[in-house]
């Protein structure tokens, strides 16, 4: 399959070559800098495009030859140019819905959280839920959870189920526990917890992992016309912040019906490479779908996404040693390992390309055991195994990812977002090879970056920024949190477009500036390879363009 797009991006370069001379571009780019990832021309000053390809990229004085009278030109004005950025892992139609959504993230305090809800169930008709939200209670004064009692003195005649913004935990108020059921006799479902009041079973309202299921099946439905009026919403999102494409990690039956539908309308703005749930591999396997099913380029199906264990945040996420904060614990098993053994093995086995989500040090090194075992025994191949996250590494592990060739797939703002609060969860030592990202490097592993929308902001700008600061949100770190796992500006822009580009079997035609590539970049207000690091979180996108196509453009 790679020796096949090899092939054929060989042929159409050669074959955009001649026409290079013979046709007239439909969009022009001159006077710019344009970094272009490509080896063999790193630099360029101009780049002409035609049906949705770079036609030619050089100088402008090469370029200026492809104009006509139907050209676009866009004088750049000296701004810098980077190709698209590609997000590795958004749950993009939760992330769309969150935006029209009550909003709890930086509420201050338990009494600003209930005045959202009180204010959001103002707005809303009667009987539709409150959902969304993103709370995070490790900004409140204490930092206790939050409970059904506290959402009741605020909201209590409305179903209330609203996510911490790691998404691994959720709180309901009581009217909503009593119309799921849940009880003092209610059983922790495998890989869940039910929060319980002190000293009692009864229900406190805090759902962890898998018990947020048991409310979550019970809030209606979304409509098809509402999952496409949140997509554009998320869509258009998506094309302010220079998003060309993105890796949607919870895809379903819903959300891939309305992709289709927007793209057949042309409104679909940014290329979608769906996963689909690991523990549901038979369904694409059945079909005969493997790693790489297209549809006209911009929907692809064929990795899938399992989960592994919890988050850091909320004590979930799987250790070799216990939590320093709760020593109770060491983590949660989301999927018991020998089911996701059983998994990956067939799912490999069927030709499915397989991304885990693991955070804890012991949950990625039991993933590496897995993928090392499905490699012994379905045999050698390009698969391009992820692991999602990859947050807290083993120090002996860092070598197997690039041993096994193993994809860190990296979500960089955790690193400044977590920062408040990891060392008080797991301790100093551990922290050292946490968010590692220059160590996944300097042991050759490759690592791809995104956002995990909502968990964090969607703006690859801030991630870029993230990566090569490390300045934690609350600024107890200016010179870095972990300082000696910084990166340069170059290496995280190739994580957010050539490495996340490659994570998917997309190098080839997407992730790089190169003629016969397809023309999905963008344009940036400042120099982001010269500004001072601590200036590059201010940098806008100016212009993103996609297939070809300018699909935002700031006033």
């Amino acid at each position: 399959m790679i020796k096949q797009s090899l092939f054929a991006l060989l042929s159409l370069s050669s074959l955009l070559a001649p026409l290079a001379s013979q046709v007239q571009a439909e969009l022009v780019l001159l006077n710019g800098k344009i970094w272009t990832l490509d080896k063999d021309m790193p630099e360029a000053e101009a780049m002409g495009i035609w049906q949705g390809r770079i036609l030619a990229i050089g100088s402008d004085v090469r370029i200026s030859k492809l104009i006509g009278p139907k050209t676009r030109q866009i004088n750049l004005e000296g701004k810098r140019v980077l190709p698209g950025f590609i997000d590795n892992h958004v749950h993009f139609l939760s992330g769309s819905f969150w935006l029209s959504g009550v909003q709890l993230k930086d509420a201050a305090n338990e009494e600003e959280f209930g005045e959202r809800l009180r204010a959001k169930h103002a707005e809303l008709p009667e009987g539709a839920w409150i959902t969304q939200g993103t709370w995070d209670h490790d900004n409140w004064p204490g930092g206790e959870l939050p409970s059904a009692e506290l959402i009741d003195r605020y909201v209590p005649d409305r179903p209330v189920f609203v996510t911490r913004y790691d998404g691994h935990m959720s709180v309901a108020n009581s009217l909503a526990l009593r119309m799921a059921g849940i009880d003092a006799a209610t059983e922790d479902p495998p890989g869940g917890i039910i929060v319980r009041k002190p000293g009692s079973r009864e229900p406190a309202g805090v759902l962890k992992d898998t018990a947020e299921s048991l409310v979550a099946r019970i809030i209606p439905e979304r409509s098809p016309e509402e999952i496409k009026t949140a997509l554009r919403a998320g869509l258009a999102e998506a094309r302010r912040l220079g998003v060309t494409g993105f890796h949607h990690v919870s895809l379903n039956a819903d959300s891939l019906r309305a992709y289709q539908e927007l793209l057949d309308a042309g409104e679909l703005s940014a290329r979608v490479n769906g996963h689909w749930p690991l523990p549901r591999w038979r369904e694409l396997a059945d079909l005969g779908i493997n790693g790489n099913f297209d549809n006209r380029g911009f929907i692809k199906l064929g990795s899938l996404k399992g989960m592994m264990d919890g988050s850091l945040g909320s004590s979930t996420a799987v250790f070799f040693e216990p939590y320093t904060q709760d020593p109770s614990t060491s983590g949660v098993y989301v999927t018991n390992p020998e089911d996701m053994r059983r998994y990956v093995l067939a799912a490999d086995a069927a030709g499915l390309h397989i991304a885990v989500h693991a955070i804890g040090d012991k949950a990625n090194s039991e993933v590496l055991d897995i993928f090392a075992a499905a490699i012994e025994q379905n045999g050698p191949r390009d698969r391009r195994f992820r692991i999602e996250h990859a947050q807290h590494v083993h120090p002996d592990d860092f070598k197997r990812f690039a041993e096994l060739g193993v994809i860190a797939s990296v979500q960089p703002y955790h690193a400044v977002d977590d920062a408040r609060f990891a060392e008080k969860r797991i301790g100093e030592e551990r922290c050292a090879s946490t968010y590692a990202f220059r160590s996944f490097l300097d042991h050759g592993a490759r690592m791809s970056f995104g956002s995990d929308w909502t968990v964090a902001p969607l703006d690859p700008i801030l991630g870029i920024a993230a990566a090569v600061t490390r300045q934690s949100t609350d600024g107890e770190f200016p010179d870095g949190w972990h300082p000696e796992q910084k990166i340069s500006v170059q290496e995280a822009i190739e994580a957010y477009t050539l490495q996340s580009a490659y994570s998917v079997f997309d190098e080839n035609r997407l992730g790089s500036l190169k003629a016969g590539k397809l023309a999905d970049l963008v344009v940036l207000s400042a120099d982001i390879l010269a500004v001072p690091a601590e200036e590059i979180a201010e940098i806008e996108v100016l212009i993103t363009v996609v297939d070809g196509r300018v699909v935002f453009e700031k006033e």
